[in-house]
């Protein structure tokens, strides 16, 4: 057994320092690795084409792979509560909708998280245009048209949605309780799904976001009866909206991006920076129009606002409509 000489205690001193100082640089770069977007939702939604286009744009600013990964069930909850519980070093975000965020939690007695008390807002993203669409052969080209032939046949029609506890759902039951009208509601494991049935005639109505319907409507495979957004969208300007027919009816679909909670501030601060600077890209702009998809800016202190108001917004909604997941 040999004891360290004075010189060797400075030496080994000295590469103890050397080294903390290189681990605490590698840790301050961020990132260091790929990141990963989760997405509560299945491939070919508004979410899944939101995320994909914004994923891409991050991934080339920050010089790491951005790579979304699709998680859907359960309106979205089961995703958002594993992102909830991932480690919270800026690896594992999610780019979520408003119906798994903050409609979720109204419609499921355990969502598996708190909304508020889980995550780190980061930063708004995008706002999606949402139509009602019919199968061509369906006997009403207008809402009014097709709330006088429901109400005529109460309960015949059936309306697809992307599955119980999603936006489609939620809209469909605010629409039939607006019109007073009765609808069966069929719940489909994604939007491209539900879509698909409508084409296909299985179903005859569908509320579906822009992203999931617009190449079915430019080929005439799908009409748009109405748009449920407050205001006609640019993708489909000539569109009446929902809200012309019955007054007072419009949603403001809104996607947005979180961190699990007590991810570093600063982290949390590079990457609101990150994305406010892809929305300004004019290629983003114009991939998110060609889906029916609006740049939506802001801070992570205007997206913390915006959960805490819509929180018992929606759980107005659900009380009201009476909306289940059963």
């Amino acid at each position: 057994m040999s004891f360290p000489t004075p010189l060797s205690r400075r030496l080994f001193t000295a590469a103890v320092l050397c080294s903390a100082a290189f681990a605490a640089g590698a840790q301050d770069k961020y990132p260091s690795k790929p990141i990963t977007v989760v997405v509560p939702q299945a491939a070919g939604g508004a979410n899944d084409a939101i995320a994909r286009v914004v994923a891409q744009k991050l991934g080339e600013q920050l010089g790491q792979s951005v790579i979304v990964e699709n998680r859907p069930g359960a309106g979205g909850t089961l995703a958002t509560g594993a992102t909830a519980r991932a480690r919270n070093d800026g690896y594992t975000l999610l780019l979520t909708a408003d119906s798994a965020h903050v409609i979720g939690p109204a419609l499921y007695k355990n969502p598996g998280f708190d909304p508020v008390k889980d995550f780190a807002p980061v930063a708004p993203v995008a706002t999606a245009g949402y139509v009602l669409v019919a199968h061509p052969s369906f006997p009403a080209n207008t809402v009014a048209e097709m709330v006088a032939l429901a109400k005529a046949n109460p309960g015949k029609y059936s309306i697809a949605s992307a599955g119980n506890g999603t936006l489609n759902h939620l809209i469909g039951e605010m629409l039939q309780k607006a019109a007073g009208i009765q609808l069966q509601h069929i719940p489909y494991k994604g939007s491209a799904a539900a879509a698909t049935d409508v084409v296909g005639g299985q179903v005859p109505l569908s509320v579906q976001s822009l992203p999931s319907a617009i190449a079915f409507i430019k080929a005439g495979k799908l009409k748009v009866l109405g748009v449920v957004n407050e205001k006609r969208v640019a993708a489909l300007s000539d569109a009446p909206t929902i809200g012309e027919t019955i007054k007072g009816f419009g949603q403001a679909p809104w996607y947005a991006l979180f961190a699990p909670a007590g991810t570093p501030a600063p982290i949390v601060a590079q990457l609101q920076a990150e994305v406010a600077r892809a929305l300004e890209h004019k290629d983003v702009v114009d991939k998110l129009a060609t889906v029916g998809c609006e740049p939506f800016k802001g801070t992570a202190a205007q997206l913390a606002a915006l959960v805490q108001s819509d929180l018992p917004k929606w759980s107005r909604v659900v009380k009201d409509t009476g909306a289940t997941v059963d």
